[in-house]
């Protein structure tokens, strides 16, 4: 088992991306730390791991709310007694809306979620790991975080943002042994376009001749492979990089 005896946090967790990971984690010998706003997602998620024969624990996180990321480590300190993984999975979608149309609050929204989350779960985690001498971050960031149409201004402003915080905190902490890397999907199998609200025509327009180069669907199962690689000791040597997983769509452009 790539991951036995290690413990894992995972955002995000009730569906999609989340949810293989957290499953791939707890199948290779992970403790998971199940997180969702969806908390009875999370609790069918845990009853499946543990069915499997693995361990895990259903938190209700929303990861805009900094009390809630404070009770998710805090879950895996009390409960495992440390943190080894922090996979930072949730987000959310804009509508594809390009500058002009942006609302302040839909931008602090998404923002909030993320990469505030995200730069909160890791300030957070840091401090833990420090004091260990070692902890693995993987952040889900997005084909959108290093292209400009793969989805509407804040979104992509939001991604790019994960990806900077990503390299940054790869480079500071490389001598502590932490790494910090990234993963950035293309269009994946997932759910996250419910988040999607007031779809912008004239965004999905100018979009639409990038998604139509698109080879293929990805699959969850094929991020939660790329992030078990990352978290694991086969991945040692990686850090402060972005790791594309889109079946090639980004090859073209």
């Amino acid at each position: 088992m790539k991951l036995r005896e290690k413990v894992a946090i995972v955002t995000g967790a009730a569906s999609g991306m989340g949810k293989a990971i957290a499953k791939l984690y707890a199948k290779e010998g992970a403790k998971v730390i199940v997180a969702d706003l969806n908390f009875e997602g999370a609790e069918e998620v845990v009853n499946e791991i543990i069915a499997d024969n693995g361990l895990a624990i259903a938190v209700q996180v929303n990861v805009a709310n900094q009390v809630d990321i404070e009770l998710m480590i805090d879950t895996a300190i009390n409960e495992y007694g440390r943190l080894d993984i922090l996979v930072n999975n949730a987000g959310i979608m804009d509508g594809f809306e390009p500058v002009a149309d942006i609302t302040d609050e839909r931008w602090d929204l998404i923002f909030d979620v993320n990469t505030k989350g995200v730069m909160r779960s890791m300030r957070k985690a840091i401090p833990l790991f420090l004091e260990q001498g070692s902890g693995v971050i993987v952040n889900i960031a997005s084909t959108g975080g290093l292209n400009g149409a793969h989805a509407g201004a804040t979104y992509g402003a939001s991604k790019h943002a994960v990806v900077g915080l990503t390299k940054n905190t790869g480079y500071m902490y490389a001598q502590k042994g932490i790494r910090c890397n990234a993963i950035a999907p293309g269009a994946v199998n997932t759910n996250i376009s419910a988040s999607m609200k007031n779809i912008s025509q004239f965004g999905m327009e100018r979009t639409k001749t990038v998604q139509g180069v698109i080879p293929k669907v990805g699959d969850p199962q094929e991020i939660a492979n790329a992030a078990l690689f990352l978290a694991s000791e086969e991945a040692s040597f990686i850090n402060g990089t972005v790791l594309t997983v889109d079946g090639g769509w980004t090859a073209a452009f």
